[in-house]
């Protein structure tokens, strides 16, 4: 990737995608298309806890980040940690309200703080990592915040990228751990029968669409919806999964107003609910999109969904940055068997 920022900030950056990016920012390996090395971007990386700072130094990179503790709701500490930046990559967000952690608070409220003190450091651009369906204005509480959050940094001052994304399949995130769990059980309960669209990326194309947006010096302002290169009902994910480890679940269907009832009746009963009714409609929302224009506009190759799939849910995970060059595996031809992260 060539003409990367000398010094970025990542906001969230102990998440499974922070602590990717960091690693690929920080690699002194690649060229920048020349016979040298890239000189490896300083790294800064605003986390929320020290023990989420700890998860960050643990990264294994040539050239260490340095990390900051703050609250990205803090205008002093969102200003501290954007001084000296050129570009910002903002990865805070939520699906699940809890506490005093609201849609509004971790969404729109730390993009207004963000765009304010980039602004004021006159940072080159801002590259904001948004869901797929966001909208402001949608009836999900969720989609629509994150939908006013990109509106807070698409009308601002600074340049902004928005990549809207579905889910991320990546090295021990909660989305791939649930799907080889599934992929390795008897029977697997699916909402409406795991029919909902999806079309699921690799956390390592997600990483790669942001180093682009990193690279754009121009003014422009974008919003970029990013997925797969595969769409497929939840299910079908399923049972090719299921098949890396010989085995063929029967999917046993809830019916989907009995989920929503039961969503509901755990917001109402329990103060920290495992699933609530946005996250139940964000993971039954329909995921599908021509990937091609998205990414001819970034310049990036999207991952084979067999080898995501081999790479972080089969029996021998090992995965690796380079390319496919390998035959693709047989597919099952009658899967009888979705997740978001």
């Amino acid at each position: 990737m060539t003409h990367l920022p000398r010094r970025v900030l990542v906001t969230g950056a102990n998440g499974n995608l922070g602590r990717q990016l960091i690693a690929r920012l920080c690699d002194v390996s690649e060229e920048d298309g020349g016979d040298q090395p890239r000189v490896p971007t300083l790294v800064r990386a605003l986390v929320r806890s020290e023990a989420a700072a700890e998860s960050v130094r643990r990264v294994p990179t040539a050239g260490q980040p340095e990390v900051m503790v703050g609250d990205y709701a803090n205008a002093d500490s969102m200003a501290k940690a954007v001084a000296g930046c050129q570009c910002i990559v903002h990865l805070v967000g939520i699906i699940k309200e809890g506490g005093r952690a609201t849609y509004s608070s971790a969404h729109e409220e730390t993009c207004r703080i963000l765009e304010e003190a980039a602004a004021q450091a006159e940072c080159r651009r801002i590259v904001y990592l948004s869901i797929f369906g966001s909208r402001a204005g949608d009836p999900n509480p969720c989609l629509n915040s994150k939908g006013l959050a990109e509106n807070v940094l698409l009308q601002g001052r600074v340049p902004a990228t928005v990549l809207r994304v579905p889910m991320v399949l990546g090295p021990d995130d909660f989305a791939s751990a649930a799907l080889r769990a599934q992929g390795q059980a008897g029977l697997v309960p699916l909402v409406g029968g795991g029919k909902t669209l999806q079309q699921p990326i690799d956390s390592r194309d997600v990483v790669q669409a942001i180093l682009a947006a990193l690279a754009d010096e121009s003014d422009a302002m974008s919003a970029l919806d990013l997925c797969g290169p595969e769409c497929l009902e939840h299910r079908d994910l399923l049972a090719r999964v299921a098949a890396l480890h010989g085995k063929a679940p029967r999917v046993l269907s809830l019916p989907v107003p009995l989920a929503r009832f039961f969503a509901g009746a755990m917001e109402r009963f329990s103060k920290n609910p495992p699933i609530t009714r946005p996250m139940l409609e964000i993971l039954q929302h329909d995921d599908q999109l021509d990937e091609t224009s998205c990414c001819e506009r970034l310049g990036i190759t999207l991952t084979p969904l067999s080898k995501t799939l081999r790479d972080y849910m089969g029996p021998d995970m090992g995965p690796d940055a380079g390319p496919d060059t390998g035959p693709e595996p047989p597919q099952p031809t009658n899967p009888e068997a979705k997740n978001h992260d």
